[in-house]
């Protein structure tokens, strides 16, 4: 169908085992995105040990030894997406790894680490993602500018989303008119599967599971809205690349329906669709796609006007949800820091 499948886990484990190459090479897995949970939940064992306490020894604390941790899987990650990435022209093959959710409010300190990690890492294909936060695009426009490939994470509605391709565009038109190459890749992350959970308790059972699907399907229209837009057409015809869509939270959270049901319902061609790792296997094992989401939308709009008949206030709640997101990935920061910080005290209890 045109759409391609990307990964939505990160860990040593996982990229130094062979599994993910196993992925790519069965799986037809061309990509990998990466947060601060996935990161929380891949130091609770002891893979990382040994690192954590070289760099430490080397006077690394905090989010700067973290970040050292990061960068040695996203790099041999990296690695082994770069003959997708080179045979594809740099359309494909990409990886993704996360500022601080810290700093989701701070443009400023958002653009100097997004240019930090660019540089650390340096590698071809490498995203760096930023929250679709007010302040985050921000971020997003200025980076584009410096050359900074993006991720923007933590879009919920069709209005963000184009707020992030907007911001998109502002740095590509940016660097024409600064004679800059506009080839500076980015994609815009829409979150999914959070729509249904958040109103799970608040509707009745018919509605249950089709929010998320549906804001899907309106934002695919409105992002193939865009690309036939005036204002994209010139941008192209001058060498841009489009912004990818890309479908986040896609894993199912509800044990009633089946756990492919956010893979088979966005199944759309020039799309992303980054995937838990259960939710991988799953659709190896007894997924099935039938027809491509319709690029006009199809019934999104009927559906959210009966969810707006229930009481749901979509605009509201996307506003809610983002700010959701981003506490809870700054509590997922704070607990890897303390995980981090809890497995530096051996050492130091040993030189005392």
């Amino acid at each position: 169908m045109g759409q391609r499948l990307w990964l939505d886990n990160i860990g040593r484990a996982l990229v130094r085992s062979g599994t993910l190459a196993h992925y790519i090479a069965d799986f037809s897995i061309t990509g990998l995105t990466s947060n601060p949970t996935l990161f929380e939940q891949a130091l609770g064992g002891d893979a990382y040990d040994d690192s954590i306490r070289l760099f430490n020894a080397q006077g690394l604390v905090g989010e700067d030894l973290f970040f050292e941790l990061a960068i040695e899987d996203v790099e041999l990650a990296a690695d082994l997406f770069r003959p997708i990435f080179d045979a594809s022209d740099g359309s494909d093959g990409w990886v993704s790894l996360e500022v601080s959710p810290l700093l989701a409010d701070n443009t400023a300190h958002t653009i100097q680490a997004a240019s930090k990690l660019h540089r650390q890492v340096d590698k071809a294909n490498l995203f760096i993602k930023i929250p679709g936060t007010t302040e985050g695009l921000r971020a997003v426009e200025e980076v584009i500018v410096d050359g900074v490939p993006v991720n923007v994470t933590l879009l919920f509605s069709t209005a963000q989303y184009l707020a992030a391709a907007n911001a998109y565009m502002r740095g590509i038109e940016r660097r024409l008119m600064d004679g800059l190459d506009p080839k500076v890749s980015s994609v815009a992350s829409l979150f999914v599967s959070r729509w249904d959970v958040s109103v799970k308790e608040e509707i009745s059972p018919p509605f249950h599971n089709r929010l998320g699907i549906a804001m899907a399907m309106r934002t695919y229209r409105a992002h193939g809205e865009l690309l036939a837009s005036a204002r994209w057409q010139r941008l192209a015809a001058a060498g841009a690349r489009p912004q990818g869509l890309l479908w986040a939270s896609t894993g199912t959270k509800d044990a009633t329906v089946p756990d492919t049901l956010y893979i088979e319902a966005l199944a759309a061609p020039h799309t992303i669709n980054t995937m838990p790792e259960k939710t991988l296997l799953a659709f190896a094992d007894h997924g099935q796609i039938g027809t491509a989401m319709p690029a006009d939308g199809g019934y999104a709009d009927a559906v959210l006007e009966e969810f707006r008949r229930e009481g749901v206030d979509d605009a509201k709640l996307a506003d809610r949800l983002q700010r959701e997101g981003v506490d809870a990935f700054a509590q997922s920061w704070h607990a890897m820091l303390n995980r981090i910080q809890e497995k530096c005290l051996p050492l130091h209890s040993t030189e005392r």
